[in-house]
């Protein structure tokens, strides 16, 4: 196998009504053990949502479990390739929501905005009528978004429903509402977002189906309008066109993506902080961090993954 093909990434989600959500729990856990597949699969009574990695035949046979429950027959998976492991470990967990906005009336099973594929997703945003939103969280967009697109300065999905209450440009002269756009990683955010302005009010609603990866994966980067890199919540941090693992590096200590520019900061230290958390961190939480990189450099040399690489959360 081709190098940068080692490892099989499947980014998913569904909302589908799984009252036994609970009981799923067990046997999906160890399929994706017995498979040597790693990640995040959230569980709750809405769906499943979630990226898992690992063998090619691994990841196919979770996806075939998965799909052998009848409610999760069609349940689409977007794919990408990577020559290290993304994840270090296997978690699925039980929520209240597979993507969290604290609407408990929404149901994007119900209502939801228009989806747009990727390949004319161009063409809607040169409409000059319509107001495009990044739905994504402030560290997200920092790294890469759309042209022309509205970034709401989020630090989590959930301050979203209170930002658009405070825009008056999503209502047009005359008390018309605008037309949206909104766009998220892969998906399953804009489900909630356009099912909150629907509820809302708003007529004319889209989204970009598959989201930006689906966006990097078809369109080419000659026809993109696509400016950046696309953060991902796994070990590669981001993408590119063509779903490439970017140049980017996590700051272990507050999640944000690093550039080489942002290492050269004096403000950065390796494991222990960067521009964006120097000022955050106590001296006994940064002694703390410290020592967390210093055991994870010895596993490193030893050839172990010391539990302290991992992504915090």
């Amino acid at each position: 196998m081709e190098p940068d093909r080692r490892y099989l990434t499947a980014a998913l989600y569904k909302f589908v009504d799984l009252p036994d959500f609970v009981a799923m729990h067990d046997p999906l856990l160890a399929c994706c053990e017995a498979n040597q597949v790693k990640g995040t699969l959230l569980l709750a009574s809405e769906g499943i949502n979630g990226t898992i990695a690992g063998p090619e035949a691994g990841v196919r046979a979770v996806l075939a479990f998965l799909r052998a429950d009848a409610r999760l027959g069609n349940l689409a998976h977007k794919e990408s390739w990577s020559h290290k492991p993304p994840f270090l470990r296997m978690k699925v967990r039980l929520k209240k929501e597979i993507v969290t906005l604290r609407v408990p009336e929404l149901d994007p099973n119900k209502t939801v905005g228009q989806y747009v594929k990727a390949q004319d997703w161009n063409a809607l945003l040169a409409d000059p009528d319509v107001v495009v939103i990044d739905t994504r969280n402030d560290y997200e967009v920092a790294i890469g978004t759309f042209k022309g697109a509205i970034n709401p300065e989020i630090k989590t999905f959930t301050e979203l429903p209170v930002w658009l209450d405070a825009q008056p440009g999503l209502v047009a002269e005359g008390g018309k509402k605008v037309k949206v756009a909104m766009f998220c990683t892969g998906g399953i955010r804009c489900e909630k977002s356009t099912a909150l302005m629907k509820m809302r009010g708003f007529d004319e609603v889209y989204h970009l189906e598959g989201g930006i990866l689906k966006y990097l994966e078809e369109v080419p980067p000659e026809e993109s309008v696509w400016e950046g890199e696309c953060f991902v919540f796994d070990e590669r941090v981001s993408v590119g066109h063509g779903l490439k693992p970017g140049p980017f590096e996590l700051c272990r200590s507050c999640r944000w993506p690093l550039s080489k520019a942002d290492k050269a900061s004096p403000a950065y230290v390796k494991g222990v902080s960067c521009a964006h958390c120097v000022d955050q961190r106590t001296p006994e939480e940064k002694a703390g961090l410290a020592e967390r990189q210093r055991q994870v450099e010895l596993a490193e040399a030893r050839g172990e993954v010391h539990v302290g690489a991992r992504l915090p959360g």
